[in-house]
């Protein structure tokens, strides 16, 4: 196993962790904008204070890349957060973790990473695991997954994918991984207390926020500073593949904590989703 993989398996682990604690502070009543928020506080001087003392913090240049993906991962998990409130985490959860498709995509069509049979596989079992994931029950005592649900996790799943790709061009670019992440996260993080500051007027930390946005920002730190790293030294199209399968513990932890229902459609949805991510991490 090269390093950028091994980088990959550990991102894939803190992401989906990440997801499952969204899921419950969704079912906590947090509304999304709160939670981004709080987490986004916590995950922006962590990196910060991460790459400054590693000597990796820098502004200008290839870093530009990195508040780039800041915006578009700010719109991804801000619709999944929001999502999340009417739809089941073993549902939006994959769904939103195949973001990679439009990452792959874009890395073979502008990168010349190579389109291998393995690849094109994986992308056509991820997009067959889609509809089968969309298809599954809902959890006992919960509405079934709603329009707007949808829409708010697939508009998500593509603005991550592109948020993705930027890291990627900010690595070919140059920058190092944790700059990349601190300037992310300064984005991101400026974002989520401004849509809070615009939503309701003024400026407020929920009773009990913080047990859900310290574990957050410490997985979804850990995340993404792995996932760069990997990127660094490997492909797009394989890397963020591996990364994405994070919804596999999230759904995991879905059923067997949340009661959340496993249906032999969800199953196979998964099935496919699993095998599409193996068969690209393969190629």
């Amino acid at each position: 196993m090269t390093d950028a993989t091994a980088c990959a398996f550990g991102a894939l682990i803190c992401f989906g962790i990440g997801d499952w604690i969204y899921r419950r502070a969704a079912r906590d009543g947090y509304a999304a904008h709160h939670f981004l928020m709080g987490q986004a506080c916590l995950f922006a001087p962590s990196v910060l204070l991460y790459a400054a003392t590693t000597g990796t913090l820098s502004v200008g240049g290839a870093a530009l890349w990195g508040n780039l993906a800041g915006l578009f991962l700010f719109v991804g998990f801000f619709l999944f957060a929001r999502s999340l409130r009417t739809g089941p985490v073993s549902v939006n959860g994959p769904v939103f973790r195949l973001g990679f498709v439009v990452t792959v995509v874009l890395a073979i069509a502008t990168l010349g990473e190579p389109a291998t049979p393995a690849k094109l596989g994986g992308l056509a079992l991820a997009l067959v695991a889609v509809p089968l994931l969309l298809g599954g029950a809902p959890p006992a005592g919960t509405r079934r997954l709603s329009g707007r649900s949808l829409v708010e996790v697939l508009v998500a799943t593509v603005a991550a994918g592109l948020g993705y790709f930027c890291h990627k061009l900010g690595s070919l670019g140059g920058a190092a991984p944790a700059t990349l992440v601190a300037a992310q996260a300064m984005v991101f993080a400026s974002l989520a207390v401004l849509s809070t500051a615009a939503v309701e007027r003024r400026l407020a930390w929920p009773p009990g926020l913080w047990r859900h946005a310290v574990p957050t920002a410490v997985v979804l730190a850990a995340a993404f500073l792995l996932m760069v790293n990997a990127l660094a030294g490997g492909q797009a199209s394989v890397v963020v593949p591996i990364a994405q399968m994070g919804f596999v513990p999230a759904a995991l932890l879905g059923i067997a904590v949340e009661g959340e229902a496993m249906t032999p459609r969800k199953g196979l949805g998964l099935a496919a989703a699993v095998a599409a991510l193996a068969l690209l991490a393969l190629a």
